[in-house]
């Protein structure tokens, strides 16, 4: 089947000329020279991605964006702006929006073809993580609950966050929760001297933001991606309404939530009475407990020195030190922000 891509644009030459690049490389291309026209396209072809221009009359790529979104048929397809603007507030406002990327023009066809090639990619992964993820879900909701969970989670948009980028800052309303499909997320908070405590680090098919949405506050920590990660937010709205619906679902993220509690317990005490040996050890297991590993065995785990840094308490230099001596005394291996667990009896073992 073949693929269909749509381009709303208003330059005449820039929808030819970028239509005729994607058509001789085997697509499909719907064209539209305004908004309320591609909007309308959308609707009754429902392309495979979409290319938007941003300043357009009529209907601007903002305008576009937030329409589509709003019909569940049309908000799950990739979208890609087209844009001379190059200001970091624009593009943090696309992508709170659920855009997928940018295009600055002038772009050439190597920077197209790969940003289309790749959120088509991300699609195809995203469709197989459900089909994967359905499977978990079965406990979940035995009742009626993992339908509607289902039906949640497919018609949801995920947003693509390259590394180092900000999701939410702490104090931000709640939207609601998120799922993490692919990469990490770290979540902390900043002391008034602007040191980096980090709070938790989540892996694929693992949720955040739980505490904000069921106390009905806003966000009390910073979440950031770790490397390029793909998170699927699901609306405070529609959760709300599960979670009223089905007990089974409440007790899961009630679970959920109990662990994180007790996690943050087990940080405060190591940070108070914990020698800086033992922190680090304990640091490391708990990454690697996040990680499924079973106990008295190896384990990797991959983390820059900073967030060990702001996860244990320590300076970076300290990190770097501890780390050596364990290195040294055979507990792990390391290579770059790789670490591997040698010994996990004698980390659990280490004295205060």
């Amino acid at each position: 089947m073949q693929t269909t891509l749509l381009i709303i644009e208003d330059n005449e030459d820039i929808r030819e000329s970028t239509a005729e690049i994607l058509e001789l490389a085997g697509y499909t291309v719907l064209k539209a020279e305004n908004g309320k026209k591609g909007v309308e396209l959308a609707q009754a072809h429902l392309p495979d991605l979409i290319l938007c221009d941003i300043m357009m009359p009529e209907l601007d790529g903002y305008g576009v964006l937030y329409l589509l979104n709003k019909n569940p048929e049309t908000a799950t397809i990739p979208f890609i702006f087209l844009t001379a603007k190059t200001e970091r507030v624009d593009m943090r406002k696309g992508m709170e929006m659920g855009a997928d990327d940018y295009l600055t023009k002038p772009f050439d066809e190597i920077e197209l073809m790969n940003a289309i090639e790749s959120r088509l990619s991300k699609r195809k992964q995203q469709q197989a993580f459900y089909s994967r993820s359905l499977e978990n879900l079965q406990q979940l909701a035995q009742h009626g609950g993992l339908a509607e969970l289902q039906k949640l989670v497919s018609e949801r948009k995920v947003r693509h966050i390259r590394k180092k980028q900000v999701i939410y800052y702490e104090g931000d309303p709640v939207q609601g929760i998120y799922l993490v499909i692919s990469g990490r997320v770290k979540a902390f908070k900043l002391s008034e001297d602007g040191r980096e405590l980090v709070t938790g680090i989540y892996e694929p098919e693992e949720y955040f933001g739980i505490h904000a949405l069921i106390l009905n506050e806003a966000y009390n920590e910073t979440t950031e991606a770790i490397e390029d990660t793909t998170v699927c937010l699901l609306s405070k709205d529609v959760v709300r309404q599960l979670l009223h619906t089905y007990s089974d679902i409440g007790q899961k993220f009630i679970n959920i939530l109990s662990n994180n509690l007790r996690e943050k317990e087990e940080q405060l005490l190591q940070l108070a009475y914990h020698s800086v040996r033992k922190r680090m050890a304990e640091v490391l297991l708990r990454l690697s407990r996040q990680k499924g590993s079973e106990t008295g065995g190896s384990s990797s785990i991959r983390i820059s020195r900073e967030d060990l840094a702001a996860m244990a308490g320590m300076a970076t230099e300290t990190v770097s030190r501890t780390l050596s001596d364990f290195k040294e005394e055979g507990l792990i291996s390391k290579q770059g922000s790789q670490i591997e667990l040698l010994d996990v009896v004698r980390l659990q073992r280490m004295k205060n």
